[in-house]
């Protein structure tokens, strides 16, 4: 029988072989993690100093991107050219430091030249190399095998599986890392404190009003003191609190528009009659943009935050998390 004919545009076969390439790369680097990978994450988990990554070309742009991910993942890590660093950026380098040098072929001729001087200063050297006989896993400390079977590149010229397979790699040891250090959002956040992600990552605390900025009464508080408690702090609820200062539950506007509907008399009521028990709140510790979800999905616009024994803490608008930019 002839062969079918792909309905598909030569350019979208060839884009879908070479995706297929590389993440066959990708996970070939699977079974070759073992005991060298655990031994890398360990020393640079030991390592007093800075992570140095180095590399030349295509290699080097990997490089580039593995040391800002470890950088900003709790591993301080800087990048240096192979060929800047035999011409004067080696001074860059301390013998507290690990360099992570990255060949594929492990005989890159500048890299090449900088191992004696590695060896010089004391460094322990991890090698990301596809070839583990050459020049520089020979010379290495542990030797990350990031070879792949083939380019996606036609011609099996221009580095293509490989790099990827190497970013791969770099972003397996900085995941490793984080683990390793206990790596928190909090610490995310604090490497990170500008843009989106950053904004992102504010806790609850940062943003709630605490003090006499909450609007609280007590649970034998009259319905008139607590509407006069609520229009003073402006927030459209109060948080009914008991002797101890334990959130009891909560009484919003919406609430006195429904007691309005059914009833004449107000002055008979306490809180403890009209409150909604069991309101939802939220932690000082979580993330704000929690508070958003939460608003969203139960359609209100005020939460309270509590502690673990239900202290009331704080209070949150939505318009605090418009102004902080989480919205």
């Amino acid at each position: 029988m002839p062969k079918r004919r792909s309905h598909l545009s030569p350019v979208i076969q060839d884009a879908q072989r070479v995706l297929r390439i590389e993440a066959k790369a990708i996970a070939d680097l699977v079974r070759q993690v073992g005991p060298e990978f655990e031994s890398a994450v360990e020393m640079v988990f030991q390592c007093p100093g800075r992570v140095v990554v180095t590399g030349l070309g295509k290699s080097g742009v990997i490089g580039q991107k593995i040391a800002a991910t470890l950088a900003s993942t709790g591993t301080p890590s800087v990048f240096v050219h192979a060929s800047e660093a035999i011409h004067g950026d080696l001074g860059i380098l301390v013998p507290q430091d690990i360099v992570i040098a990255i060949s594929n072929s492990g005989e890159t001729e500048e890299l090449v030249r900088l191992l004696p001087h590695f060896k010089r200063l004391g460094l322990k050297l991890i090698a990301m190399t596809g070839k583990t006989g050459s020049s520089l896993a020979v010379n290495a400390d542990v030797v990350l095998n990031v070879g792949v079977r083939e380019e996606a590149c036609p011609l099996g010229l221009a580095p293509t599986a490989s790099t990827t397979a190497v970013l791969a790699m770099g972003d397996a040891l900085a995941v490793s890392l984080m683990n390793r250090r206990g790596f928190k959002p909090e610490d995310f956040s604090k490497l990170h404190p500008g843009g989106e992600l950053g904004k992102s990552l504010i806790k609850i605390r940062d943003i709630m009003h605490t003090g006499e900025a909450i609007p609280k009464v007590a649970r034998q508080a009259s319905l008139e003191s607590a509407v006069y408690e609520m229009t003073r702090k402006r927030f459209g609820c109060v948080g009914v609190v008991d002797t101890k200062g334990r959130l009891a539950g909560i009484f919003t506007d919406g609430d006195l528009r429904r007691l309005v509907g059914k009833e004449r008399s107000f002055s008979k009521y306490t809180m403890s009659q009209v409150m909604t028990s069991r309101p939802i709140v939220l932690r000082e510790d979580e993330l704000a943009i929690k508070a958003v979800r939460v608003m969203q999905d139960k359609r209100i616009f005020v939460l309270l935050v509590v502690d673990a024994k239900k202290q009331l803490l704080g209070i949150v608008h939505f318009l605090d998390l418009f102004d902080a930019g989480v919205v």
